[in-house]
């Protein structure tokens, strides 16, 4: 597995993360569903974790993600972890398995921006569907500063927030 397709696999978390997060409003950080259920807040902090994790295996060394004062805090962290990573995999530095890390912690991650984009529904600020396939995603773009999505997920071009009409989404 190159390296390059790794970053680019970065570049998505960084961007479905963003788009999951943009536009929230202040009171979606610290929402909690359930008890025993990680707020959005708590969510990024554990997937900072996670990478930090993976990054130890370039690096050595142990990560551990202190809690942080605000969910702003927390998506900045978040996106340093993940342009050092970035960073590091194009100046050559490679995994002892890559396909580990993959199916590992960037998995995790990603399966973590997932909920965060189902916890905004639940919140009542529901994220708008995208084709994923048309987004303009870079891998030398892991910050916070991801473009807007090009491409609605309905055929229509249109987005309606209330949810699922006639049983589709699409």
């Amino acid at each position: 597995m190159s390296n390059a397709l790794l970053r680019h696999f970065l570049a998505a978390l960084a961007y479905r993360t963003q788009k999951a997060l943009r536009g929230a409003p202040e009171s979606f950080a610290d929402f909690r569903v359930a008890p025993g259920v990680r707020t959005p807040r708590e969510l990024l902090r554990h997937m900072t974790s996670v990478l930090g994790y993976s990054r130890t295996f370039l690096i050595g060394g142990e990560y551990t993600a202190e809690k942080l004062a605000d969910l702003p805090a927390e998506i900045v962290r978040f996106h340093e972890v993940l342009e050092d990573i970035g960073a590091r995999l194009a100046s050559g530095a490679t995994f002892p398995s890559a396909e580990a890390i993959l199916q590992g912690p960037f998995s995790d991650a990603m399966t973590h921006a997932g909920q965060l984009a189902m916890l905004r529904r639940l919140h009542g600020s529901p994220v708008p569907p995208e084709n994923f396939v048309m987004a303009d995603i870079h891998a030398d773009n892991l910050g916070p500063d991801q473009p807007e999505p090009r491409a609605f997920g309905r055929r229509d071009g249109k987005w309606d927030p209330r949810g699922v009409v006639d049983g589709r989404d699409d």
